[in-house]
């Protein structure tokens, strides 16, 4: 979904297609290596070096680190919604339905994440690890502005268990 330009990652149509509501943008991070040195006798700027997955990375500690770029969906409103995909886009997709916002909604509104994308979401970051799962459960709060992710899987944990629509079954990691 990603094309790379001068290493800043461009999202390719589908994938801004796909994820229509949110804004996407470009941040820079640094990427954590466990800092296992395997071949000492190699120096890059005079520091001994780790290979992960073909990347020279200065060996600095028990950690390495590489900066690069990456995506970001971010909130976004219905005023750029409209601007960038048009008035029609928003009736055809939200308005027919009787959804009236993407993103105003109240905090005392009750809405309540969608059961396989939440468990999609949930699984993805176990995937990446402890930090990013516990950040996602612990930081990630509901539109109350107040419930996180992990109290409200505490009072839903059947939630982990809604398979996603066989249509989205591959989208959703099963």
């Amino acid at each position: 979904d990603m094309e790379s330009h001068d290493t800043v990652p461009v999202p390719s149509m589908a994938f801004l297609e796909r994820e229509e509501e949110f804004d996407i943008i470009s941040v820079p991070y640094q990427e954590r290596f466990a800092g296992i040195v395997e071949d000492t006798s190699t120096t890059l700027n005079d520091a001994p070096t780790i290979t992960t997955s073909s990347i020279m990375v200065p060996s600095l500690s028990s950690y390495e680190t590489a900066k690069s770029d990456g995506i970001l969906c971010t909130r976004s409103t219905d005023e750029k919604f409209i601007s960038r995909w048009g008035q029609d886009r928003f009736d055809e997709n939200y308005s027919k339905y009787g959804i009236s916002t993407i993103w105003n909604w109240d905090k005392s509104s009750g809405l309540r994440p969608c059961g396989p994308y939440l468990r999609h979401c949930v699984l993805a970051a176990e995937k990446m690890g402890k930090e990013c799962y516990d950040s996602f459960l612990d930081e990630t709060v509901l539109v109350d502005r107040t419930t996180t992710i992990r109290t409200y899987l505490e009072m839903h944990p059947e939630v982990m268990d809604i398979l996603p629509p066989l249509e989205l079954a591959e989208r959703y990691g099963g």
